[in-house]
């Protein structure tokens, strides 16, 4: 079981590396929808291409991220009935999704989609637009996005098994990592609050 739970924080690393680093594919996104916006108005010129890369690096950040989200507990659940569960019913119902969905899913898109980027690839695939890319470098995110997901989601299967064998903590917790930007808000937060519990003297 320690070898299984060795994998498992591997898997949570490197989900969590690509779902850290992932973001900068929406920044750069941002960047080329505003330099085309600037170039389309003072030089009256666009290109097909500038629109085809925002959705590339969308597809991207959008498909590779979906470890990370399964990581963070962060996809959408109804726990209506499920939260009012016992504990170990819920984990047994985490290990059946586990098993017989999220992994014979991921392996299907996988077993799909692999011969089909292998034939555009081959190809050349071309857009049909005007100045288009070529198609395969959004059809590689699909792979690497499933492979990703489905090694998240062996990573959870092996968490809940532990944590029914009392060798592991409870994985339905979410994990409490902050953003940046949510621990600037805090530190904001902390010191708005001591500044009315310490309000500074007035000048005389």
């Amino acid at each position: 079981m320690q070898a299984l739970l060795a994998l498992s924080r591997a898997i949570d690393k490197l989900n969590a590396f690509v779902g850290k680093y992932s973001i900068w594919l929406i920044f750069a996104a941002t960047v080329i929808s505003a330099i085309n916006a600037i170039v389309r108005k003072v030089f009256n010129y666009s290109s097909n291409g500038f629109l085809e890369v925002q959705w590339y690096l969308f597809a991207w950040s959008f498909l590779v991220a979906a470890g990370y989200t399964l990581l963070h507990r962060e996809h959408v659940r109804i726990d209506v009935l499920n939260s009012r569960l016992p504990k170990k019913v819920q984990l047994w119902i985490e290990i059946l999704g586990l098993i017989f969905f999220l992994t014979p899913i991921c392996v299907l898109v996988l077993w799909l989609c692999i011969p089909m980027l292998g034939e555009k690839f081959a190809s050349g695939e071309m857009s049909p637009n005007p100045g288009g890319l070529l198609r395969w470098p959004v059809w590689a995110a699909l792979p690497v996005g499933f492979v990703l997901l489905l090694l998240q989601g062996w990573s959870e299967l092996i968490k809940c098994i532990a944590f029914l064998r009392g060798q592991g903590p409870d994985p339905t917790v979410k994990l409490s990592e902050k953003s940046a930007e949510e621990e600037l808000a805090e530190l904001l937060r902390q010191q708005a609050a001591a500044a009315a519990r310490n309000p500074a003297p007035h000048a005389h």
